[in-house]
């Protein structure tokens, strides 16, 4: 998870790509887990989504596992 926030405006945290500590942006995003058209605007879920801002890999960690 994020350890400290940086003065580059991010979060030093550690990437799988890179195979070490680097910066990164992140963000909170709705996201939308239903296929269904219907059933959409009723399953949408909080993710923590980290930008990795050397590779620019992107995690997503689902925030609500109810």
């Amino acid at each position: 998870m994020a350890t400290k926030p940086s003065d580059l405006d991010g979060f030093t945290e550690g990437c799988s790509k890179c195979a070490r500590e680097t910066l990164h942006k992140v963000r909170i995003e709705l996201r939308t887990e239903s296929l269904k058209p219907k059933n959409a605007e009723f399953s949408r879920e909080p993710y923590r989504v980290a930008t990795c801002m050397e590779c620019q890999t992107e995690t997503a960690l689902r925030m609500n596992n109810a």
